[in-house]
């Protein structure tokens, strides 16, 4: 009764509320209103940036939900654990391959990588995956290249830093944590559960794909909104000036891009323009902590990171994929460059 009581509100609260647009869309004077109001110009570049963010970021959440969904209905528990090699330690290879054929951005792999876990996948190969598809897939092979032409390093220092990376971040995962359970339980998911019931009827599998999807979806949608808002705020009101300062050092400019990386929260089919930008300014060595932090860590999957996953387990995972990059971009400075 209850659960019926609070989806019945919410359908509600949403009919209102696309009400409310409709009437603000054919009757509200917007010139009007802007002649008698105007808002701080720092305020309208906020509210730029974050449409930007959310308008980029929505067609990778809809892509990683609808993988998640058909992992859901179509893959087996059988199937996911007859896939991973029985070497825990061996397993973490072909985990960081994978994001070679599997073409999904940061914006898209956490609801994947989750779906993956719950479905029997490892936990350690899970973020192995989730750290390295990110950066070694064919898009973003392409869109480095293309940013870089004057320096192809940069594209093979990227694809192999974040190869060696992601299977560092997984062997700490894995001595730390072992196969531990650190997903949460999502509200949605336990009312699902209760609703669900022992005698659920079989639905077809392209409705349950669909139903999936939309549910996964807006229940992404508040982390990735807020996600969004955080790191607009930043790019606004952060002064760059400071970033460029610090970064004069070889030892402090890769710290200071990663932290641009992580508050920007770019995609990583774009983010090789940017770094290409900042060229200029900051060392090669810098740029490539720039590349690899950014797809693994930013403010969007940060926030999604938070709601499906234990909140000690998500710090840790922040400390531990912080520490190997700036060690390893410090490393290849040192003896590759």
């Amino acid at each position: 009764m209850k659960t019926a009581l609070v989806k019945q509100s919410k359908e509600i609260i949403g009919l209102a509320l696309v009400a409310i647009f409709i009437y603000f869309f054919i009757f509200w004077d917007y010139k009007t209103f802007q002649d008698q109001f105007t808002l701080p110009k720092e305020w309208l570049n906020l509210n730029t940036i974050f449409l930007s963010i959310v308008i980029e970021a929505i067609p990778f959440i809809l892509l990683g939900v609808f993988v998640s969904s058909l992992i859901q209905v179509f893959v087996t528990e059988e199937m996911v654990k007859k896939s991973i090699p029985k070497n825990m330690i061996v397993a973490v290879i072909p985990a960081a391959l994978l994001g070679i054929i599997f073409p999904v951005c940061e914006c898209a792999i956490v609801p994947v990588a989750r779906r993956l876990i719950k479905k029997g996948m490892p936990l350690h190969v899970a973020f192995v995956f989730l750290a390295a598809a990110p950066i070694l897939n064919p898009v973003v092979a392409a869109s480095t290249y293309f940013a870089f032409q004057t320096n192809p390093s940069m594209l093979v220092g990227r694809m192999v830093l974040a190869f060696i990376v992601a299977i560092i971040i997984g062997l700490v995962i894995y001595l730390v944590f072992k196969n531990s359970d650190q997903l949460k339980v999502t509200k949605e998911e336990l009312v699902g559960a209760q609703e669900q019931g022992p005698q659920t009827l079989k639905v077809n599998k392209l409705k349950a794909t669909l139903y999936h999807a939309s549910d996964e979806f807006f229940d992404m949608g508040k982390y990735l909104i807020i996600g969004a808002f955080i790191a607009s705020l930043f790019q606004t009101f952060l002064d760059r000036s400071i970033l460029v300062t610090v970064g004069s050092n070889e030892f402090t400019s890769p710290i200071v891009l990663m932290i641009f990386a992580f508050v920007v929260s770019l995609c990583s089919e774009a983010d090789a323009f940017v770094a290409a930008s900042l060229g200029s300014t900051f060392a090669p060595g810098a740029l490539l902590a720039f590349l690899v932090y950014g797809p693994m860590l930013d403010m969007k999957n940060t926030i999604l990171l938070f709601g499906y996953f234990k909140t000690k387990f998500v710090l840790a995972f922040m400390f531990i994929v912080t520490v190997a990059v700036y060690a390893g971009v410090i490393l290849y400075q040192m003896f590759v460059m």
